[in-house]
C-alpha cells in the first residue's frame, strides 16, 4: 500500500470507509530501501513528535485557563520550522521525502497546525477568551489531529 495512501484514497461508502489501495507505480509510493528507512527513522523520532504536537493542546488549554508560566507569541508560535519536526521537515526530510506529494501535505499540514496555535494564543492576548477556545477546539484540533494522522501515516510507511 502505498506511502499515505489509506488517508487519500477511501472508499465511497460512508457507513464504512475502508481505505483502498493504490497502484504500486503511484507517486506515492514510498520506495525506500532499509537503510534509508532505517536513516529517516534515526533522525526523526516520530513517536516523539507525535507527542509534542498532542501536548500542545494541554499547553494551549492551560494558558487560556491562566495556568501556564510560559510567555507565548503568536508571531513566534506560527513559525512550523522551529520545533524539532519542522527543523527535519525544512531539512533533511526535504531532502529525503521531499520528491513526494504527501510529503508536500504534511508540510502544509504542520504549518496549518502552527498558524491555528498561534490563533488561539492572539486571541487569548486580545482578551478573546472565547474565539480562542472556539479555535482551539476546531481548526485547531482538526490540524492537529492531522499533524499525527500523517506522522502515523508515514511512521507505517516507513515499516515500523
Amino acid at each position: 500500500m502505498g506511502f499515505f495512501s489509506r488517508i487519500f484514497k477511501m472508499d465511497a461508502s460512508p457507513e464504512s470507509p475502508t481505505l483502498l489501495p493504490v497502484d504500486s507505480a503511484g507517486q506515492d509510493e514510498l520506495q525506500l530501501d532499509s537503510a534509508s528507512a532505517e536513516a529517516i527513522l534515526a533522525e526523526l523520532d516520530i513517536d516523539t513528535a507525535i507527542a509534542a504536537h498532542e501536548n500542545w493542546k494541554l499547553r494551549l488549554q492551560n494558558y487560556l485557563d491562566g495556568k501556564s508560566t510560559e510567555d507565548l507569541k503568536p508571531e513566534v508560535v506560527c513559525l512550523d520550522d522551529r520545533c524539532d519536526l519542522g527543523k527535519w521537515l525544512h531539512g533533511p526530510g526535504k531532502m529525503r521525502l521531499g520528491a513526494y506529494p504527501a510529503f508536500s501535505i504534511l508540510i502544509a499540514r504542520h504549518k496549518y497546525f502552527h498558524v491555528q496555535a498561534s490563533s488561539v494564543v492572539a486571541l487569548a492576548q486580545a482578551g478573546e477568551n472565547d474565539k480562542a477556545r472556539q479555535t482551539l477546539g476546531t481548526s485547531y484540533r482538526h490540524g492537529s489531529n492531522q499533524v499525527v494522522l500523517l506522522l502515523k501515516e508515514l511512521k507505517r510507511g516507513l515499516g515500523r
